[in-house]
């Protein structure tokens, strides 16, 4: 695939219209905004002001999308970003920025390339969901939702992967009033969807490593695996029910469990995975909270191993419920994948896979939300990282 370099010197005049269709929808669900303490020469934030926000950080991460997309809907002379002129636009430092994760991402979409991975179109949407303004700092909260048609999807293969994620948006005005997007936050604790460049957040570990903390076996993430085909039938488990599960509930969380997304030490990752498991037919094993090898977890309380990446990985070994697999590429339905980001001993993200076709598992998980992403588009993703692969 063409590599599309992207200039950090273009001049921003007037955003395209491909956003326009959300900016209508979105300007009506703008809530109130609430002005702080103000002073006589604050700028004003009318109606007009409001929907450009909107539409502004809808042309940002739609442009991160196209970035992955191959095709003419990837192939743009210029990012939507290119830009916002009068009272709203994108900060000189965050457009370079935004340059930079374009090209990455660009980059990102060639790996995956040629691991056979493409998508044909993307669509990204952004929905605000709370604003407030103090003299001439703005914060904006939006969810992004994005969606991703594979290529030539076929058979048992998904056809699309997605993901929402949550933002906060900094915007400061100028002398003359005008309003500038200084920042951009992920306020979800993973930074694991597809178009985000940010390193992840990792988790320490939760209890010192001893005798009887077994150390995972890294799987390795060369392609395609060794052959390891998976019994459907040995365990008695419902693999089926696994998958179900987690692509009900990815993105609409069950009241039935916390949610520890924005917790903190690796949000709700493994207890949604957890959960998962436990519909599938893992029973629980009844015990103090904090000894990693007991496992049960419902809305009123969860044992360590039910919510903690670390402890999931001691528990799930010690009590023999899983066995390590050499290749992430052997994984299957109701599999797991654990990854350790910065290669300190301490595994920091659970997912579960929920379909496999032709070779490649995909994978579904929260923090942040996520259904049907590849295992090829999360090692392109994270080249660095370490992984551990656990057949259930």
């Amino acid at each position: 695939m063409k590599s599309r370099k992207l200039s950090r010197t273009r001049r921003r005049a007037t955003i395209l219209g491909a956003a326009a269709a959300s900016v209508v929808a979105g300007a009506a669900m703008l809530p109130n905004w609430s002005a702080g303490a103000a002073v006589a020469d604050d700028p004003t934030v009318d109606a007009r002001t409001k929907a450009t926000f909107q539409r502004l950080a809808d042309a940002v991460f739609t442009d991160r999308t196209n970035a992955l997309v191959d095709g003419t809907q990837g192939d743009r002379e210029k990012p939507l970003t290119d830009g916002l002129s009068g009272d709203v636009r994108l900060s000189s430092s965050l457009a370079r920025s935004e340059d930079a994760a374009l090209s990455t991402l660009d980059q990102r979409g060639d790996r995956l390339a040629e691991l056979g991975e493409k998508y044909t179109k993307g669509s990204t949407t952004v929905t605000v969901d709370g604003t407030s303004v103090k003299g001439r700092k703005a914060k904006v909260a939006v969810t992004e939702t994005t969606t991703l048609a594979y290529d030539n999807a076929r058979g048992g293969e998904p056809r699309t992967t997605g993901f929402q994620a949550h933002h906060e948006l900094t915007f400061s005005a100028d002398r003359r009033g005008d309003w500038q997007l200084t920042g951009i936050r992920a306020t979800d604790e993973g930074y694991l969807a597809v178009n985000q460049t940010a390193r992840p957040a990792v988790a320490p570990m939760a209890a010192k490593a001893g005798t009887t903390t077994p150390s995972a076996p890294k799987a390795s993430t060369s392609y395609p695996g060794p052959v390891n085909p998976k019994n459907f039938t040995a365990s008695g488990l419902d693999y089926p029910a696994m998958a179900a599960y987690a692509k009900q509930y990815w993105s609409s969380y069950n009241p039935a469990y916390p949610d520890f997304n924005g917790q903190g030490a690796g949000g709700d990752c493994t207890n949604f995975v957890s959960q998962a498991l436990k519909a599938g037919g893992w029973k629980h094993v009844p015990g103090y909270v904090y000894d990693y090898t007991k496992w049960f977890g419902n809305a009123e309380i969860q044992s360590y191993s039910f919510v903690g990446v670390n402890e999931w990985s001691w528990f799930a070994q010690n009590s023999k419920r899983t066995t390590s697999l050499a290749n992430v590429y052997q994984m299957d339905v109701g599999d797991v994948l654990q990854m350790d980001f910065d290669k300190d001993g301490s595994k920091d993200h659970t997912m579960i896979v929920t379909s496999r076709s032709r070779g490649v598992p995909y994978l579904t998980y929260h923090s942040t939300n996520t259904y049907s992403r590849s295992v090829s588009s999360i090692v392109a993703s994270y080249p660095n990282a370490l992984y551990y692969a656990y057949r259930t």
